[in-house]
């Protein structure tokens, strides 16, 4: 039996204290598939005194993570901080250039820094593991790395971001978003200030981390187009539902002509397909390439003993002697990501439209349509018909739905430039794109 491999843990919170437990509980038992002992031999947090659940009695402490990812008495610095810059940043690039592997489950570190890092990993022989940076425990990573290298691949998406989904599975069983928020918060699935996850600014450095191994390009999450739920109302829910769709968040990236496209926003996703089926926090990921057809991940994307699990697989893959490049190809072989044009993106459109009750707006309205190109599906009017005498000294605004046939973003874009400048409509229209799933 070879000696212990040496983990050395930064960051014991929800993830790191349950990793700390599962290393304590499994760490011998593992030793016959792995050759050889996991061991915590080192960890590092603000708060000393702190009860995590497991024997810290007997691991060095360290103040400065800095310090403990260059220790000589570690083999593995898995780090747990989070954030993309500051001691998280440090820490990693000073066990990377000490030639020590590291396993980390920070998106953020990776979507600034990720080919960066890896290029460092590379020239030190050291590895660089992130299997719960994306999705938690579905180990889609390591599908995509390795699994899956046999295929060109042409298209990923999915529900990148648990809370999203909570809130809007709690919406489609009739809350309202202030109270469907409100409840994630209470269940410790939302932050006080929700804004990176409901704005898609989570699930965007999910994707550019998926985008980058997917497709051999750098990690690019500042060109990513996002748009997140906290405009989706109830109405718009229950217009999907009758049309025959469900509304989820997802993380887009596909092979175009003109480079590859990434984008973040709601999306409504016929009813019978996998992916509307996923609800709660649970992620799930779909996956297309040339010699696979189509697959689909799902599981859970959040929480320490998820989180931990995929940490473990990584740490686990290290004890064997598992080698490979971090982002799937040698760094300097990625290629610069060319973004596509997202305006050149066709497919259906949701459009919710509060029209103004006068003579000619709604005609005004199917002329703009008309004029971009813009075949229109169907109509819906959601109360009394446009057109009908409002009561004396009043205008009431009428709230209509329209699904069009397959367009271009662009069209769409010009045509609601036009309809708001003319003063159609009343307040901001709702757009939301139908994937072809």
């Amino acid at each position: 039996m070879n000696a212990p491999l040496r983990l050395g843990i930064a960051g014991l919170g929800t993830v790191g204290a349950s990793l700390a437990r599962l290393v304590e509980a499994r760490g011998d038992t593992l030793a016959p598939q792995l050759g050889r002992p996991l061991r915590v031999v080192a960890i590092s947090a603000r708060d000393r005194k702190r009860d995590r659940g497991f024997d810290m009695d007997t691991i060095a402490w360290h103040d400065d993570p800095v310090s403990l990812a260059s220790a000589n008495s570690v083999d593995v610095f898995v780090e747990l901080i989070g954030g993309a810059d500051g001691v998280a940043h440090e820490s990693v690039r000073a066990a990377l250039e000490s030639g020590k592997s590291v396993v980390t489950a920070n998106k953020a570190l990776l979507a600034k820094h990720g080919a960066a890092l890896a290029a460092l990993a590379e020239e030190r022989d050291a590895q660089l593991s992130f299997e719960a940076a994306v999705a938690g425990g579905i180990p889609i990573i390591k599908t995509l790395r390795e699994a899956l290298a046999g295929n060109r691949l042409t298209r990923l998406y999915g529900i990148l971001n648990g809370t999203c989904n909570f809130i809007l599975t709690r919406m489609e069983a009739g809350a309202d978003y202030p109270a469907a928020l409100k409840e994630a918060q209470a269940l410790g699935y939302a932050e006080a200030d929700p804004t990176f996850d409901v704005e898609g600014l989570d699930t965007a450095q999910k994707l550019s981390i998926l985008t980058s191994i997917a497709f051999g390009t750098k990690i690019d999450s500042e060109s990513i187009y996002v748009e997140g739920i906290s405009g989706i109302t109830s109405e718009d829910l229950t217009a999907a539902e009758e049309l025959g769709y469900r509304i989820k968040l997802l993380g887009v990236a596909q092979r175009t002509d003109t480079g590859i496209e990434q984008r973040v926003h709601p999306t409504m996703v016929p009813r019978d397909c996998g992916i509307a089926r996923i609800s709660g926090v649970t992620n799930a990921v779909a996956v297309e390439g040339d010699f696979i057809g189509s697959v689909m991940h799902s599981g859970p994307g959040a929480g320490g003993d998820a989180t931990a699990s995929a940490v473990m697989g990584d740490i686990v893959d290290l004890a064997r002697g598992v080698r490979v490049p971090p982002l799937g190809r040698p760094a300097a072989e990625l290629e610069p990501y060319r973004r596509a044009r997202m305006r050149a993106h066709e497919g259906g459109y949701y459009l919710r439209l509060m029209v103004r009750d006068r003579p000619g707006a709604f005609a005004a309205i199917a002329q703009h349509m008309a004029d971009a190109g813009i075949s229109l599906d169907s109509i819906v009017q959601r109360n009394r018909p446009i057109g009908t005498a409002p009561k004396r000294g009043t205008e009431r605004d009428q709230p209509v739905t329209i699904i069009t046939h397959s367009t271009t973003e662009e069209a769409i874009r010009g045509a609601l430039a036009n309809i708001e400048a003319g003063g159609e409509v009343s307040g901001r229209p709702q757009m939301i794109r139908i994937e072809a799933l």
